[in-house]
């Protein structure tokens, strides 16, 4: 088996797991009593860079990096990311953490609570305000979701660097064309079933997208009851959501390699917030959302109620690929043949928060 390495941010630190052969070994908790809701494995670089989002109840939010595959973790001397004064706001949590393609080495994202955008150029080490989308015109009308008002998803397009999607719950998605100057929101056909107009410009509390591996037009988006599908880069979305056990979810993932190829972990409603039927299963379309099947064999049969959130669920880049997720409950779980079956990797963590997986050499 290709080597993998996986990281797992918990609600109390941490844990970093690697695959050599067919044997997982586990270290941690790193960053110990912190939540880390943000993990990023940049291997565009000689060395593979991990950047971890932790979230001290005693010094506040920060973003460390560690190019020892978590061996040792750097801290900058100033706050990697912090909000400029005339803003009056004040870092809350880093939601996200995206290396850019390989058209841009050094650039990292940053997407955060308050919801905002900040970039770095210097893989990860310090940051910058992304200031069109915090002054965006329609800023002054967004609303927080049940967990805050995060910019949660950040998407570039591997054809070209300066067209980068993000999503922020609750303002919808939005995207820019010409490397942040301007940016317009994307949200056509995505429903807000608790607003009075269903079909606003902008406000759906969308909860992940993920970009198609061979067609980059080709967007997944969970959305607070809905699963859509965009095929012109968000211009518009059609939902195909019909044939699962529940519309409403967290988490979405693409095939690292394969066409019209993701993952969702249903969930039963936004207000009773247990995994669809309370059955543990992952659903795997391979048609770009015409149809779901449910993936379950290795995952536990009984009555469950461990809920996987929004970024606790990915794909490596192995082939076949590996397929993971964490839950509530503490519980994690891995596929090597892109979900057809499951193991159990861990048990009674803390809370899962995020997992990010990619392989590794050496």
């Amino acid at each position: 088996m290709t080597d993998v390495l996986l990281t797992v941010g918990t609600r109390k630190g941490l844990f970093i797991g690697r695959r050599r052969g067919g044997t997982w070994e586990f270290d941690g908790p790193h960053f110990n009593a912190q939540a880390v809701y943000s993990i990023a494995i940049d291997t565009r670089g000689q060395v593979p860079r991990l950047l971890a989002g932790g979230d001290s109840a005693h010094w506040g939010p920060s973003v460390f990096h560690s190019d020892d595959l978590g061996s040792t973790w750097v801290e900058p001397r100033q706050p990697a990311v912090k909000f400029p004064p005339f803003t009056e706001a004040s870092l809350e949590r880093v939601w996200q953490l995206h290396p850019a393609g390989p058209e841009a080495p050094d650039v990292v994202y940053a997407g955060t609570e308050p919801a905002a955008l900040f970039r770095s150029e210097d893989r990860g080490e310090s940051f910058e305000l992304v200031r069109p989308l915090w002054e965006h015109p329609t800023r002054s009308k967004w609303v927080p979701g049940g967990g805050g008002e995060g910019l949660h998803t950040v998407l570039t397009d591997p054809r070209d660097a300066r067209a980068v999607t993000v999503a922020v719950s609750t303002a919808g998605v939005f995207r820019t064309k010409d490397g942040g100057a301007s940016w317009a929101p994307s949200n056509k056909g995505v429903s807000a079933v608790f607003l009075p107009d269903p079909d606003p410009e902008f406000g759906q509390c969308v909860h992940k997208v993920a970009r198609d591996a061979v067609d980059p037009d080709r967007l997944y988006l969970q959305n607070h009851w809905g699963v859509f599908r965009s095929d012109d880069s968000g211009d518009s979305w059609t939902d195909i959501g019909r044939g699962l056990p529940s519309d409403f979810g967290f988490a979405a993932a693409a095939h690292p390699h394969r066409a019209d190829t993701a993952y969702i972990f249903p969930i039963n409603a936004d207000a009773d917030r247990v995994p669809a039927e309370h059955r543990c299963r992952v659903f795997r379309t391979g048609d770009a959302g015409r149809t779901w099947e449910p993936l379950s064999t290795g995952l536990p049969e009984e009555t469950h109620y461990g809920t996987v959130l929004r970024d606790a669920l990915c794909t490596d880049d192995a082939d076949p690929a590996g397929v993971y997720f964490g839950n509530r409950n503490g519980e994690l779980y891995a596929s090597a043949d892109d979900g057809d079956s499951w193991q159990q990797l861990a048990s009674h963590l803390p809370d899962v928060l995020c997992v990010r997986a990619a392989v590794i050499d050496g």
